[in-house]
Parts: C-alpha cells; structure tokens; sequence
C-alpha cells in the first residue's frame, strides 16, 4: 500500500511537472528548478544537505544546489518520482513516511499555492491525523523564534503548543493548514488568529517560523 508520503511525492512530481522549470513557488526566490532540485539534493547528496541546517556547510549546499538546478529539468522530475537510491535511509519506507510526509506535503503545495487558480485540497481524516501527529513532535521546533506565545488548534479542540511566552496566539485550523503556517507559509494557511493584535500582527510578519 502507498504511503502518504509516496503520494506526496508523485504528486509533487507531476505539479512540477505541469508547471514547467520556470513558475514561483512559495519558497522566496526560487523557481520550480530551485525547488525540485532542493528535493533531490536533499535525499540524494547527505554530503551537502546538511547546510540546510548547519550554517558551516552552507557553502557547500550553495554549490551543489547550483550544480543540479544546472541539469535537465526532466532529469530532476525523474529523481523525483524514482525516489532516494537504495543506500539512502529515506529509502526505507518508515523513514521515508517519517521524514518525507511533511517535506512533500509542504513543497507540493508550495506549487499549487504560487498559482493564481489554486484551492484547498480535500484531504481525508486519516492524513490529515499523520500530519498533525508530525506537527506535535515538531512544533516546539518550528515556533522556537517566534516573537509571540503560540498554540495550534484543531476544530476538534485538541492543541499543541508551538511557543510559550505572553501575549499567546492561538491559531486554529486543519491540520495541513496548521502545518503550512508552522512551516513558514502563514500567508496561504487557512487559520484563524485569536489573541492581541499586535501579536498577531508580529506573527504574520515574522521570518522566524519554520526551519
């Protein structure tokens, strides 16, 4: 059986597709080259994605980043769609579904979104619970630089705190919508804000969520 994350992933490959090498993502400055070769560069060269974190080896993902938005657009597609070579851990399908379900998620609709026609997707019960279980274990994560307390909420009442501080936002919407807001792309979440103004202004300014 297909995971999410597989879905994602051939998904991906065909919005990347469809678009062409040269439409905007939600990802500031880059193309749909430059994403589709972040994806590949990240599951295929460990050697350099490594500075999407570590600034010492910023550098060198800078490099390798130029050397395979360098290639054939379709190459990258295909990379895409065939998934990490077998020596990879994100060839093993748990870290795959670990590791990738939001990677995927996030980035597929980083090019939806970029597009004047786009609309929310319908998305089933059971994936919209396999995000929110990933959103619980990284939010701390993802909410570590924010100006603002903050707390994410299901309609259903369940929350996980991103932040802790005063004044507290909360912020309420499906689970997708919250990751996509948690990741950086509070402008194209579909969320309500509940808690100061100004706090929640500073929220839909700031640079400081995600990784």
């Amino acid at each position: 059986m297909s995971t999410h994350a597989k879905r994602e992933r051939l998904l991906l490959a065909d919005l990347l597709e469809t678009a062409g090498p040269d439409a905007p993502t939600l990802c500031e400055g880059w193309t749909t080259r430059d994403l589709a070769a972040h994806v590949v560069v990240r599951e295929r060269r460990p050697d350099a994605a490594g500075g999407i974190l570590i600034k010492q080896l910023a550098s060198r993902l800078d490099r390798v980043m130029a050397e395979y938005t360098g290639k054939p657009y379709e190459e990258l597609i295909q990379l895409i769609r065939t998934g990490p070579p077998r020596f990879s851990p994100f060839s093993l399908k748990p870290v795959d579904e670990m590791s990738n379900i939001v990677e995927f998620y996030v980035h597929t609709e980083d090019v939806r979104r970029a597009q004047p026609d786009w609309s929310v997707r319908e998305l089933d019960a059971v994936f919209q619970d396999a995000l929110w279980s990933r959103l619980e274990r990284t939010a701390r994560l993802m909410g570590r630089g924010v100006p603002t307390g903050l707390v994410l909420r299901r309609p259903d009442g369940q929350t996980t705190v991103a932040q802790r501080g005063t004044p507290v936002v909360t912020v309420t919407g499906e689970p997708s919508e919250l990751v996509l807001f948690s990741y950086g792309r509070q402008s194209a979440a579909k969320v309500d804000l509940d808690g100061d103004e100004d706090a929640i202004a500073k929220l839909h300014e700031t640079k400081q969520l995600g990784i």
